[in-house]
């Protein structure tokens, strides 16, 4: 287990989505604010959470693609955060493409300090953990939006997305893991 290549090659299939749809529609994302990407990145979280429990899928898309989605609107939460200017402009994809390069190597570099001291505790969790913990960080940014942006004692939205982005990714991971190509 190497957990730095399988993180990269998680990362990079999420970025290849994400460069590809800022081909194909732009940065048509600019124009959501904080809590539409909390919203959608809950959206997703609960689908993934009701296919869990109820083990019946109607809809084609898979629960590895909706965690790629979750690490994508992260991604775009953590840029949201930090961009001004008109939304309503396009930014050029290669611009896009060194803003989600920053923003990763910030995660991973999280992740790699959280590793060290936690032991690589992930490894022992189940997908329906990761996803309440998900939700979870959801509904702590929900609340710091609430309170203006403000906490007292707790860490900000930027870390709570870090947080979110850290478990989907060991999600895809673990899937990726448990695919029969790796047989």
């Amino acid at each position: 287990m190497n957990t730095l290549a399988q993180y990269d090659a998680a990362v990079a299939g999420c970025k290849d989505i994400f460069i590809k749809k800022t081909k194909d529609y732009g940065t048509s994302w600019r124009v959501l604010r904080p809590i539409s990407v909390v919203d959608q990145i809950f959206i997703k979280a609960q689908r993934i959470r009701n296919l869990q429990e109820i083990g019946v899928q109607k809809v084609e898309d898979n629960i590895e693609g909706e965690f790629k989605g979750i690490v994508n609107y992260g991604v775009i939460g953590l840029i949201q955060m930090e961009q001004n200017g008109n939304p309503y402009t396009d930014l050029p994809v290669e611009e896009v493409e060194q803003l989600y390069s920053k923003y990763i190597q910030q995660v991973k570099a999280v992740m790699e300090d959280k590793n060290h001291d936690y032991g690589e505790a992930w490894r022992d969790m189940s997908q329906e953990s990761f996803v309440d913990l998900i939700l979870t960080k959801l509904l702590r940014i929900k609340q710091i939006l609430r309170n203006q942006g403000k906490t007292l004692i707790s860490e900000g939205i930027d870390a709570n997305y870090t947080d979110i982005i850290n478990y989907a990714l060991f999600a895809l991971i673990k899937i990726s893991e448990d695919s029969p190509e790796r047989s």
